[in-house]
């Protein structure tokens, strides 16, 4: 006879062994860790060179002198509930503080330097910037906008950041002062009040704000005098959740925009027939390379080629997903295309926002190859002048630098 079942577990549905595997690993751990930090490497550097191209036009685009006036401005954000602080004032000099501190949010979470902080003030800088001039950009703007809005909610300073290196330090027992955190996470709260006591953005918002900033400030104290407790485990459970849910956000966001692109393209005729790519190559506006461009539309045969590849891939790239191998032939297809964009229709922002999204497709074992390969030269560098082996970061020592008591401070 088999034994009896325990008290109370009669009718009790257990998940099954796999289902249960699954929710042991998303709740356990911050998937994707390399994607995560490439994903932000990428849209922090497109970001950045596009501010920096654009430095000598600025006014023009997104300041005083723009052809979309301040009033305009605030109308339509007032409508439409956008944010952003460039309608707070008029003034030349709260622009160039504003946009100052774009460009500094997006070098300090390009290094991952307080990832915690510095993704919520990069998200600032580019709801602020993109939503004063709408019309302003080329879709790769689009792109960078939502991806700022998933990197606030991702664990994107586990690897490749100095997060990281704060963290490892800390692990192999060596001195780590954290003065820094603090006084940043106080100086934020203080910024929080003043734009309170300003009337800045809708209560909403500005409460979602002060409710991430006291998140913060809760995780440093439990992390600092609980860090074996239950609520410090359940802080990193619910952190785990929120960043794997962000990633699987940000790849139902590429394959939606692959997909919408090639069946929009297939109800076109000149995609139909194959022509589609002949005449954006023959317009002053998308050439900036003529005779490259005119050698290219010269071959029937090869614009043929290129518009029906087009669209099968953007068609079929949400289905290989489903096959490792056929989805990575796929994604470098995809990488080469927007390539050949950036160099042949003079569109290099866009190209490289989307090249930046499609990374959190990129498998693990090529993101470390690709890792070793950039550092190893500054680590043989290092070692020549010092004379002394700087070993390379091991997975299993990259630990989330957002779970270190001495780091949690955003």
């Amino acid at each position: 006879m088999s034994a009896p079942a325990p008290a109370g577990s009669v009718g009790r549905p257990h998940p099954a062994p796999g289902l249960r595997r699954a929710l042991d690993r998303i709740t356990a751990e911050a998937l994707g860790p390399y994607q995560s930090a490439v994903v932000r490497i990428g849209v922090c550097a497109t970001w950045l060179f596009f501010l920096l191209r654009e430095l000598p036009h600025r006014h023009e685009l997104y300041g005083p002198d723009s052809p979309w006036g301040w009033d305009l401005a605030r109308r339509l954000t007032g409508g439409n509930g956008a944010f952003t602080v460039l309608t707070w004032s008029q003034g030349r000099l709260w622009f160039e503080v504003v946009y100052g501190a774009a460009v500094l949010a997006g070098v300090l979470l390009l290094l991952g330097w307080r990832t915690r902080a510095s993704s919520a003030l990069f998200m600032v800088g580019v709801l602020s910037l993109q939503n004063r001039s709408v019309f302003m950009g080329d879709g790769g703007d689009n792109v960078i906008h939502l991806m700022a809005l998933y990197l606030l909610l991702t664990r994107c300073g586990q690897v490749w950041s100095l997060d990281a290196r704060r963290v490892a330090r800390a692990a192999r027992g060596l001195p780590v002062r954290d003065r820094a955190g603090p006084a940043l996470w106080l100086l934020l709260g203080a910024l929080l009040a003043a734009t309170a006591w300003r009337g800045g953005p809708d209560g909403r918002l500005l409460a979602l704000f002060c409710l991430l900033w006291a998140a913060h400030g809760l995780w440093w104290v439990v992390a600092r005098h609980e860090p074996e407790g239950e609520l410090r485990a359940l802080l990193d459970v619910i952190a785990n959740l929120v960043h794997n849910a962000a990633m699987l956000m940000v790849m139902v966001e590429v394959c939606l925009i692959y997909a919408t692109a090639g069946w929009y393209k297939i109800q076109g005729s000149r995609w139909q027939d194959g022509t589609a790519l002949y005449y954006p190559l023959h317009l002053d506006y998308f050439t900036p390379w003529p005779a490259l461009s005119g050698l290219l539309a010269a071959s029937g045969v090869l614009v043929l080629v290129l518009s029906y590849g087009t669209v099968l891939v953007q068609v079929a790239f949400p289905f290989t997903l489903l096959n490792r191998r056929i989805k990575n032939v796929l994604l470098a297809l995809m990488v080469l295309e927007h390539l050949g964009i950036a160099v042949l229709l003079g569109l290099p922002f866009f190209s490289l926002a989307m090249i930046s999204a499609d990374a959190v497709f990129l498998p693990t074992a090529f993101l470390l190859w690709l890792g070793a390969r950039v550092a190893g030269p500054p680590r043989r560098l290092l070692a020549r002048r010092t004379g002394h082996l700087v070993p390379g970061p091991r997975r299993g020592s990259e630990l989330d630098a957002a779970a270190s008591p001495r780091t949690l401070v955003p």
